[in-house]
């Protein structure tokens, strides 16, 4: 199929009524779990996974994207309505939207939110669209040698930036690898850790995993305690999305592109991500306005810089994902999940032997913008009124999803086993400050390290071959730097503090 074929299949696909109709499910979704402080529209994601079964992987994926962008630009509902981050990359968003709130600008804050999000949003899918080709055409030279030491150094950029300490990151990758390391042995075939059980011969199924890390450990830190959840109150009258002046948006140009560029750029790299690229946008712009004392106030500029940055990072952490296989958060994680459940192999030969797919993938992103605006624009006091639903009633509604979707991958009983066992290890990784991603992608990340590795040693017939070829030393080095650079870095300041 030619690419002009492949790109007017991808969109024609991604345009039909069941594609759009999912989209449109999946914004209404993000927007509703991103306004929720405490559910995360990662747990969205996760909900809606097993539903995709159901569909094309076009349609699925529409779900998937609509949830991704939607939970972006939601988190910025109730960060200015109460002054709660609904997702994490929204906490810069509080700084001055909060105090707009206080000042009776609500609706004009909501306003600018929105429109910065999707302008971001739109200029890190033209970036993506640019640069993920050219990255794929360069990787489709890459061997085993040089594949191995590319997945090893994606997983050691999540390991090194998570929760503050390298230890930590490594022990919840190995954690992840040894569950991997469960079922049929990948190039010899025979059973690996079954322990004569035979449902473990099939391995531990990705999204029953995905399910217990990702949504248990968020229904047990909200289960009430003591006392009835009300809900959040919140006085809606008069709140509205508001469009701000024309002038007023001129104003923020400058501020939205640095933003949308910003995070594009960190968005690309694994483990940085949307609360990174917030702050970094809102401290950048600050120091370069002409009024850096009003920021923190309550003004415009203070919401568009966040906005634009956080909304940026989803079409750049789509870079490495689409290109590389290699997912730079939660969010992607989970997407790169869906691809391979549907039989996708995310990674250079995505674009060569699916390229309907991938281009269908870029439609449904453009999409899921629109319908973003769309429906947070007109159903702002929906999602004020859902603030104001109790979580004693959310979350035994969303355990049942989340028994039901575990249950509905292969209809084996087995699977809710293993998300329950899985949630009661994300539980106490989370209450002990161990991060749960690297689990999550060295499963994910885990069986392509393994047989490529094996294979290079087979074809190369040496250890060696990791280091004498080019582009893998540098991907090795790359992933020491990472893993040991700042236990080096931090020495180094001891030393000259003493």
């Amino acid at each position: 199929m030619c690419l002009l074929a492949s790109i007017v299949t991808g969109i024609g696909e991604a345009s039909q009524l069941t594609a759009l109709v999912a989209n449109l499910i999946g914004v209404i979704v993000g927007i509703t779990f991103g306004s929720m402080p405490g559910l995360t529209f990662s747990t969205g994601l996760i909900l809606l996974l097993p539903v995709t079964f159901a569909f094309d992987p076009i349609t699925g994926i529409s779900l998937l994207v609509g949830v991704f962008i939607g939970g972006m630009t939601g988190g910025s509902v109730s960060a200015i309505l109460l002054g709660i981050p609904g997702t994490p990359s929204a906490a810069a968003t509080v700084i001055d939207g909060y105090p707009l709130k206080q000042k009776g600008m609500a609706g004009k804050a909501l306003g600018m939110a929105v429109i910065a999000s999707i302008f971001a949003g739109l200029v890190s899918l033209l970036l993506l669209i640019l640069v993920a080709p050219l990255i794929a055409k360069v990787a489709l030279q890459f061997g085993s040698v040089e594949i191995f030491a590319l997945v090893l150094f994606g997983l050691s950029t999540i390991i090194s930036v998570s929760s503050g300490s390298i230890i930590k990151g490594l022990i919840a990758g190995i954690i992840g690898l040894m569950a991997m390391e469960i079922g049929l042995d990948p190039i010899m075939g025979v059973h690996r850790f079954t322990l004569g059980y035979e449902p473990l011969q099939a391995g531990i199924d990705l999204l029953a995993a995905m399910i217990g890390l990702f949504a248990v450990p968020q229904i047990i830190k909200d289960l009430p305690r003591g006392h009835a959840d009300t809900g959040f109150k919140i006085k809606d009258q008069g709140i509205a999305n508001q469009l701000p002046s024309w002038q007023e948006i001129k104003n923020c140009f400058g501020i939205m592109v640095r933003g949308a560029l910003m995070g594009t750029g960190i968005g690309a790299i694994p483990g940085t991500g949307g609360p990174i690229a917030a702050f970094l946008s809102y401290e950048t712009n600050k120091r370069m306005s002409k009024y850096p004392g009003k920021w923190g106030t309550g003004i415009l500029e203070g919401v568009a810089a966040p906005e634009a940055a956080n909304n940026g990072v989803t079409g750049g952490a789509l870079i490495p994902m689409l290109t590389l296989g290699i997912p730079g958060d939660p969010g992607t994680a989970i997407l790169l999940g869906a691809l391979l459940i549907h039989g996708l192999q995310p990674g250079p030969l995505l674009f060569q032997k699916n390229a309907d797919i991938v281009y269908g993938i870029f439609a449904a992103l453009f999409i899921a913008n629109i319908l973003t605006l769309i429906v947070q624009w007109f159903g702002i006091r929906l999602f004020v009124k859902i603030l104001q639903v109790p979580k004693t009633i959310l979350l035994p509604f969303i355990m049942v999803l989340t028994i039901v979707g575990s249950f509905a991958v292969r209809n084996n009983l087995f699977d809710v086993y293993v998300m329950a066992v899985f949630g009661v290890i994300g539980y106490f990784l989370e209450r002990y400050d161990f991060p749960t991603t690297p689990v999550i992608l060295a499963i994910v990340l885990g069986p392509t390290l393994e047989t490529e590795m094996r294979r290079a040693i087979i074809a190369e017939g040496t250890y060696a071959a990791f280091f004498t070829h080019p582009i893998s030393a540098v991907f090795i080095l790359l992933t020491l730097a990472m893993l040991f650079g700042p236990t080096i870095k931090d020495k180094i300041a001891t030393r000259r503090a003493t």
